[in-house]
C-alpha cells in the first residue's frame, strides 16, 4: 500500500579448480553455514513454513465462488494440502466504500458489521464470512496474520475548521456508535491531512519525526496522519484495537503496514504491548530498496519484527529485465534474506509491485527461478503470491516446490561461488538425519547447460524432483557429477527414490465456446469467465467477452491448456460494469485435442 492510494482519497569465493570448458564447472562448495529453517520458536513459524498472501490489489467482491471471504475459506484443506502454513489476510476493516481494498481505513472496529459507508460487507465479506474463514483454515492447522494498517484514517464523517480551512478529520463511527470502542478523532488527533489543492497537505503539528535514510521515511504519507508521538491516548487507542483484534479473530500473527511512515519508537510500544511474548509473528512492511537502510531499520526495531526483503525482490525484478541478459552470480548471499536470515521474509511479488502506482516492479519473466531460490534457500521464511498461484498458472509448480523444501530443504547450506556463472547459479542444502538434502540449479540462458559440481551427496544417485529434467545424475566418491538445467529453467536434484512423473501436458486446446441467450438490450454483452488464469479467474472484470454477430448465439474462442479440469459460467454485462450470472452450476469440462467446441443454453 503507497502513495497510489492519495489519488483514490481526494560475494565470497569458493575453493576449486575450473574445468576447461564451456559449459562445465567443477568446483567444492563455498561458504557453508550452519542449518537454518524458517522456524524460531519466538514468531511460531512451522518448520519450513511457507506464508501465502492472500489476496491481491483488485480482488472480485464477489462471484460464482462467494465473498473473499468465502473463497479462502473454502480453499483451507486445498492450501494445505500444497503446503502452506500461514495466510496472510488483506485489511479487514471498512474502508470509503465497499470497493475499498481496506488500506483507506474508515473504522478499524468495523469488519463487515456495521452499516457505515453504504454498505455492512467490506471489500471481503461480512465478520461472521470472515471468522468461518478463520476457523476454517484454524482448521487445517494454517496459522493466520492480519494486515495492520496503523498510519492514518480516511473518509472522514464531517468537517473541521483547522487554521480557516475546512478538512474532514471529525470520526464520528455513527453506524457503529460506541460499540467495541467510544473513542473518536478529531482534528486534534492527527498531524496532518491530505486535502489541500493539488494532492497536497494541510500541516497543524508537527510531524512525529523527520524524513531520514535519504528522505526515504518520512511521516505523511496519505489520508489524516495519527499522531503517536507525544500523543498517549492515540498510542494507547490503537494498542487496544490491537489487542481488540487479536481476540476478536484469533490472530496468529501480524502484517505491519507502511511501518517507515510511522515514528518507529511506537511501532515498538505497539510490538511490545500487543506482540509481546506471546509467540505470534509479525513482519513489517519497511519499504526500503537499500539493504542498509533495510538493515538499519531491523536495528532500530530490535528484533521485535520480520521485515520483507525488498532487495531481493528488486533483484530478482532485474534478474527479469534482463531477460536472458543479467548476470545470475547477483543471486550469491542476495539480500536481507542472507543478511539477517532469522529476521527476514522472502517474497518473489506482492499487491503493490503487481499492481500499477508507485511500487509498480513486477517479476514477469523467469519468475519460477525466482520462487526455487525462495522456496529451497536455507534462510529466511518465504511469502507466495496469491495471484502467482491461482491467477497466473503457476500452482503446480510453486507446489511442486513447496513439497521439495518440506521434504528435503534441511541441512547446511552451500554457494558454489567459482561454479557460478552470468546464466547458471547453484546452490545446496547438505540435508540431516532424516532428509536427504538437494541441489539447485537456476539458468536464466538460452541454451541448456551441464555443471560439473562436488556437492554433499556421495555414491548417490539423484534425480530432478521438479520432474523439470530427466534422466538421473550418479555422483562420486567425493559426491561430484554432472547435473544439467534446461534453458529458462530450473532443476532441483534430490539424492534416492524414483525419477518423478513427467509434468502435466502444456499444450493447449482452441475451445469454441457458444452459448444461446436472447434476453439482451443495446448496450450488454455476453461472456464467459471461469476458473483459469485464461478465461479470468472467476473475476468478471476479466471475463472473455463473446461476439453476437450471430445473435441469439455468442461466440468466442478460447486458448485452453490441454489436460486441466475447467470451470465456467456465462455472464451478462454492460458498460457501467452491471453483471447477471446465468443459474445453475458451474459448468466443468477437460480441455483435450487442438481444438473442441461448446454448444450450451443460458441457465
Amino acid at each position: 500500500m503507497k502513495k497510489l492510494l492519495a489519488a483514490a482519497l481526494l560475494g565470497l569465493s569458493a575453493t576449486g579448480t575450473l574445468v576447461s570448458s564451456c559449459t562445465k564447472d567443477q568446483v567444492q562448495p563455498g561458504r557453508t553455514q550452519a542449518p537454518m529453517t524458517a522456524t524460531t520458536t519466538k514468531n511460531a513459524v512451522a518448520v519450513n513454513g511457507v506464508m501465502m498472501q492472500a489476496f491481491y490489489w483488485d480482488v472480485p467482491i464477489s462471484n460464482a465462488q462467494g465473498t473473499w471471504w468465502q473463497v479462502l475459506g473454502s480453499r483451507a484443506a486445498e492450501l494445505k494440502a500444497a503446503g502452506i502454513t500461514a495466510l496472510w489476510l488483506p485489511p479487514a476493516y471498512k474502508g470509503g466504500s465497499q470497493a475499498d481494498v481496506g488500506y483507506g481505513v474508515y473504522d478499524r472496529y468495523d469488519l463487515g458489521e456495521f452499516n457505515q459507508k453504504g454498505t455492512v460487507a467490506t471489500r471481503y465479506g461480512t465478520i461472521g464470512q470472515l471468522q468461518s474463514a478463520i476457523t476454517s483454515l484454524h482448521g487445517q492447522g494454517i496459522q493466520v496474520y492480519e494486515d495492520m494498517v496503523m498510519n492514518h484514517l480516511t473518509w472522514a464523517d464531517a468537517q473541521e475548521n483547522v487554521n480557516g480551512n475546512l478538512v474532514y478529520t471529525k470520526f464520528n463511527f455513527p453506524g457503529r456508535g460506541n460499540t467495541y470502542s467510544s473513542y473518536k478523532y478529531t482534528f486534534n488527533n492527527f498531524t496532518g491531512t491530505q486535502q489541500a489543492p493539488n494532492n497536497g497537505w494541510y500541516q497543524w503539528k508537527s510531524w512525529d519525526f523527520q524524513p531520514y535514510a535519504n528522505n526515504d521515511a518520512y511521516d505523511n504519507l496519505l489520508g489524516s496522519e495519527i499522531q503517536y508521538n507525544n500523543n498517549s491516548a492515540n498510542a494507547t487507542e490503537t494498542i487496544n484495537w490491537g489487542n481488540w483484534i487479536t481476540t476478536k479473530l484469533q490472530l496468529d500473527g501480524y502484517r505491519l503496514d507502511a511501518t517507515k511512515h510511522i515514528y518507529t519508537p511506537y511501532v515498538n510500544q505497539w510490538l511490545d504491548a500487543v506482540k509481546g511474548t506471546s509467540g505470534r509473528f509479525a513482519v513489517s512492511e519497511a519499504w526500503f530498496r537499500n539493504l542498509q537502510d533495510l538493515k538499519n531499520y531491523a536495528a532500530a526495531t530490535g528484533g521485535r519484527t520480520s521485515l520483507f526483503d525488498v532487495p531481493l525482490h528488486y533483484t530478482f525484478q532485474d534478474m527479469s529485465n534482463g531477460n536472458g541478459a543479467w548476470d545470475m552470480r547477483g543471486l550469491q548471499f542476495a539480500g536481507f534474506t542472507e543478511s539477517n536470515p532469522t529476521l527476514s521474509v522472502s517474497f518473489v511479488d506482492n499487491h503493490d509491485t503487481d499492481h500499477p502506482g508507485a511500487l509498480y516492479s513486477p517479476v514477469t519473466n523467469l519468475k519460477m527461478l525466482a520462487y526455487a531460490y525462495i522456496l529451497t534457500r536455507a534462510n529466511g521464511y518465504p511469502c507466495v503470491f496469491y495471484k502467482d498461484y491461482y491467477n497466473y498458472g503457476l500452482g503446480n509448480q510453486i507446489k511442486t516446490l513447496i513439497g521439495i523444501r518440506q521434504a528435503n530443504a534441511y541441512g547446511a547450506a552451500s554457494e558454489y561461488t567459482s561454479a557460478n556463472d552470468a546464466d547458471v547459479y547453484a546452490y545446496s542444502r547438505a540435508g540431516d538425519s532424516s532428509h536427504a538434502g538437494l541441489l539447485m540449479l537456476l539458468n536464466d540462458g538460452g541454451s541448456a547447460r551441464t555443471k560439473t559440481l562436488t556437492t554433499p551427496f556421495k555414491n548417490a544417485t539423484l534425480t530432478d524432483k521438479t520432474g523439470n529434467t530427466s534422466g538421473t545424475v550418479t555422483t562420486d566418491a567425493n559426491g561430484t557429477g554432472n547435473f544439467p538445467v534446461n534453458a529458462r529453467s530450473y532443476a532441483v536434484w534430490v539424492p534416492g527414490g524414483t525419477p518423478p512423473p513427467p509434468p502435466p501436458p502444456t499444450g493447449t486446446t482452441a475451445v469454441s465456446f457458444n452459448v444461446n441467450y436472447s434476453n439482451t438490450v443495446t448496450g450488454q454483452d455476453v461472456y464467459v469467465v471461469g476458473s483459469t488464469a485464461q478465461l479470468g479467474s472467476w473475476n468478471t472484470a476479466n471475463a472473455i467477452k463473446l461476439s453476437g454477430a450471430t445473435w441469439p448465439v455468442w461466440k468466442g474462442t478460447v486458448s485452453l491448456t490441454s489436460g486441466v479440469s475447467v470451470q465456467y459460467k456465462y455472464i451478462r454485462k454492460d458498460g457501467a460494469g452491471n453483471v447477471l450470472w446465468e443459474g445453475g452450476s458451474n459448468r466443468t469440462f477437460t480441455p483435450s485435442g487442438t481444438s473442441m467446441t461448446r454448444t450450451d443454453t443460458w441457465q
